[in-house]
C-alpha cells in the first residue's frame, strides 16, 4: 500500500521553524479571506485586484490618477498582470490610460466617474465580507493575532 492510500488519517506538514509555520498560516489566512472577498465582489463584476486598483485610484490624493508603477505597488501586483487588468478596466469604462506629458515612458491610469460609482457600489459588500471573514478567522494563534491587528 502506498503512503497516499495508507489509511484515513490526513498527512501533517510540520515545517522546521516557527517562522516558516507562521508564514504558511499567514498565507492561508490571506487566501481564505481573499476567497470570501472574491465571492462578495462577483455580483459587482469585480475581482479583488480590480477592486483594490479602483479603490486606490478613487481614494488617491491625486484626483484619481496614478502612475501604473505606483498602482502596481499599491495593490500589490506585478506589472504584466497590472497591464492586463487595466486593459479590462479600461474596456469596461472604469479607467482610462494616458502617457505622462514630460516622460512618454510613464503611463498613468485614471479612474472614470463610472469607476468611482463602481467602487461605491461594491464597497459595502467588500467591507462586510472582509469584516465577517476576519471575525471568523481567529481560529489559531496566528490568525487571532492578525484579526486583532486588523480590528486595531
Amino acid at each position: 500500500m502506498s503512503p497516499a492510500t495508507s489509511g484515513s488519517r490526513a498527512p501533517r506538514i510540520e515545517l522546521p521553524t516557527v517562522l516558516e509555520d507562521r508564514w504558511k498560516k499567514l498565507r492561508l489566512f490571506e487566501a481564505r479571506v481573499r476567497e470570501r472577498l472574491e465571492a462578495a465582489l462577483e455580483p459587482h463584476d469585480l475581482t479583488c485586484s480590480e477592486y483594490a486598483a479602483l479603490a486606490a485610484l478613487h481614494y488617491s490624493d491625486d484626483d484619481g490618477h496614478l502612475r501604473q508603477q505606483v498602482l502596481a505597488e499599491a495593490i500589490p501586483i506585478n506589472q504584466s498582470s497590472l497591464s492586463r487588468m487595466v486593459d479590462r478596466l479600461e474596456r469596461s469604462g472604469l479607467t482610462t490610460r494616458y502617457h505622462c506629458a514630460s516622460d512618454r515612458r510613464g503611463v498613468y491610469t485614471q479612474i472614470t466617474e463610472r469607476g468611482r460609482a463602481k467602487v461605491e457600489e461594491a464597497r459595502q459588500s467588500y467591507l462586510q465580507a472582509l469584516s465577517d471573514a476576519v471575525a471568523e478567522e481567529s481560529n489559531d494563534e496566528v490568525s487571532g493575532r492578525i484579526a486583532a491587528l486588523l480590528n486595531g
